[in-house]
């Protein structure tokens, strides 16, 4: 057996192995994808384990996630800190090597994988940011950004929408850097994939812009090196090789979907050792299969680090400032500075744009931003800077997205996640609901993913129901580690882009409003990031309080002149983020909300996530109506006097 069949074999057994100690997982893609892992591992793939963050590494996403034990196997050989133990502890807890890839919680993984689909979609914003920094820091002789990006899919990856919206995107934009290795074995969890599709992926994949390639055989390793090797050359079109492989090759099951998702046992596993001929115990390593990886992976990577270090240093000399750019792109830090950005008191306008203003100068400060809105830009003001982001232009930083919001939030995530740019989104509030899958893996993945949404209520108009947002902003807050911040006005929606910009390991959900709000005296950049805070203070006696956030903030101040005039002493308290007060200490919360004040959330929205402030909601739980945004506001009984004569009700 020689070293790359001995290596690929090793791999093979280490995740079936892993799979059987912990009763669970999926054995399948590990023995079928192996050979083309191997092969792009050992024969392709730049990485530096010992610097793992190196910005010009090769990323390597494994789209089909529940191949975990596959990339855990390869990334153990390779060098990062992924023990045998580690293997053998293989989805369990505590431990590093969980049922999908976890982003920043195995060393080696480049983003987290399982639901189908986000993978490939994230890979496509990976190529993005590689193009557009290339374009930006490249000078003749210095190529300090030059890699690829290389996914590993199955078939469910390529029937998600999210992963078809965000091929459509690369091919558009002729990202050539961008080679999709296709475990292609004609088996999913329910049967036969001609159950459930046929698709000719050639005609389809090159109908997009995309270069195809088809190795007939996955176990031919030559091939499969000519096939990425020809992918490699081709810089105009991003690539797809459809990789012919036996899912559970070897196997009692193989080529049938019972070796997809569970383990084969020790008695299968002993079989399969004896027809490849494999001696090794499990988790049991030759030292030829380290030697084979520490040379062909750690050490090619270590040696193409220390090229391009050196490289560096004389771009330094050669041009300072753009190198003094670069560094600061990668640190992450923004200049801040809005102070000439002033919305006058008393004024009125959108919180959209105004935002859109304050998005305009944070790009003109720092170059490192970029991003774009799903075809509605001039709806939600989310516009990048430096013109179109295109095929012939990788140096402008607004990317037509299309409407395409599920791949746009993927590909937000995967510029983010590669590092040296800070991305963001841009749409219709009530098309969050597309984007959920990747709003919850940015707040997974720490990730400091901006989404802006515009359109933020019933106020909509006559757009009607369809697109008037009720659920959506429970359903935001509801997400872990996601930041939903929802401005009152100019000085809040500026505060807010501020702290978006500010985070390190936390997304953010700007929401803003289409109707015009009045710009306050009273609202500051040190009350939003508390979450809430007194917008309208009591005069001497605490009656009751009157909670809101957003475009009822204006609402609240003006029910406060009428309960005023009722004799009521109120004070308001503009709460732009659930999350981030809930995160003050009690004693705060209780200077704002003290108990035993009688009060009166309002919002056009759900009800159900103020309930953990108040017993006393004003609330829309049911869908919006298609009108003019004044009568659809007053339907609703969002006025002032109908929210006064509520706020009697409860003091009654």
């Amino acid at each position: 057996m020689n070293k790359d069949q001995l290596a690929i074999n090793t791999i093979r057994f280490l995740g079936v192995d892993a799979i059987n100690a912990a009763n669970s997982g999926h054995p399948g893609i590990v023995i079928g994808a192996a050979p083309m892992a191997h092969t792009l591992f050992t024969k392709h793939l730049n990485i530096y384990p010992k610097n793992k963050s190196w910005i010009n590494r090769d990323r390597f996403v494994l789209s089909a996630g529940h191949g975990s034990a596959l990339l855990y196997a390869l990334n153990h050989l390779s060098g990062y800190k992924i023990s045998l133990a580690d293997l053998k502890n293989f989805r369990n807890y505590p431990g590093i090597t969980p049922g999908h890839p976890e982003y920043g919680h195995t060393e080696g993984v480049e983003a987290t994988t399982g639901p189908l689909g986000q993978g490939i979609s994230n890979a496509v914003g990976m190529a993005i940011a590689e193009a557009h920094l290339a374009a930006k820091f490249n000078q003749e002789g210095f190529n300090i950004i030059d890699h690829y990006t290389y996914v590993l899919c199955g078939d469910g990856d390529l029937q998600e929408g999210v992963a078809l919206e965000a091929i459509s995107l690369a091919g558009h934009l002729g990202l050539g850097k961008l080679i999709v290795l296709y475990d292609s074995n004609d088996i999913q969890l329910d049967g036969k994939t001609s159950l459930a599709i046929s698709d000719d992926v050639k005609k389809k994949f090159e109908a997009q812009g995309w270069q195809y390639i088809k190795v007939n055989d996955g176990e031919d390793i030559a091939k499969v090196n000519q096939a990425i090797i020809k992918a490699k050359k081709e810089l105009n079109k991003p690539t797809i090789i459809e990789v012919k492989t036996i899912i559970g090759r070897g196997t009692s099951n193989e080529g049938t979907s019972k070796v997809h998702g569970s383990p084969i046992g020790e008695a299968e596993a002993s079989k399969l050792r004896e027809k490849l001929g494999y001696t090794y115990a499990p988790f049991e390593v030759a030292k030829e299969v380290y030697s084979l990886y520490k040379s062909k992976v750690f050490n090619r990577g270590k040696k193409a680090f220390n090229e391009w270090e050196k490289m560096f240093a004389s771009y330094e000399v050669a041009f300072p400032a753009l190198a003094k750019e670069f560094k600061q792109y990668l640190s992450g830090e923004f200049n801040l500075d809005f102070s000439s950005l002033v919305f006058a008191e008393g004024s009125k306008d959108a919180t959209r744009n105004m935002l859109g203003k304050a998005l305009d100068l944070a790009s003109k400060l720092n170059g490192n931003i970029i991003g774009g809105s799903a075809d509605l830009t001039s709806s939600t003001k989310a516009k990048g800077a430096d013109g179109n982001f295109l095929k012939d232009s990788y140096i402008g930083r607004n990317i037509n997205f299309g409407v395409r919001e599920h791949a746009m939030g993927a590909v937000v995530n995967g510029i983010n996640l590669h590092g040296g740019l800070r991305s963001f989104s841009g749409a219709f509030f009530v098309f969050s609901d597309y984007m959920k899958p990747t709003l919850r893996l940015a707040a997974m993945m720490h990730l400091p993913s901006l989404f802006i949404f515009s359109h933020d209520s019933v106020a909509v108009g006559e757009d009607g129901p369809t697109h008037e947002p009720i659920e959506q902003l429970v359903g935001l807050r509801s997400i872990p580690n996601l930041g939903v911040i929802r401005p009152a006005d100019g000085t809040e929606t500026i505060s807010a882009l501020e702290i978006a910009l500010s985070r390190k390991n936390k997304p953010t959900a700007i929401i803003t409003s289409r109707q015009n709000v009045r710009n306050l005296a009273t609202t500051s950049k040190e009350g939003v990031a508390k979450g809430a805070y007194i917008v309208d203070k009591e005069n001497v006696k605490l009656d009751g309080i009157l909670l809101a956030a957003g475009s009822e903030v204006e609402l609240a101040i003006e029910t406060k002149a009428i309960l005023k005039e009722k004799g009521y002493d109120i004070r308001v308290v503009s709460m732009p983020s659930h999350d981030e007060f809930l995160d003050q200490d009690k004693a705060y919360q209780m200077s704002i909300l003290p108990k035993g004040v009688k009060t009166l959330a309002i919002e056009m929205g759900s009800s159900y996530s103020w309930y953990r402030f108040t017993e006393h909601v004003m609330g829309i739980d049911t869908y919006g109506l298609s009108a003019a945004q004044n009568k659809v506001v007053e339907h609703f009984g969002f006025v002032p006097e109908i929210v006064a004569e509520k706020f009697v009700g409860i003091m009654e």
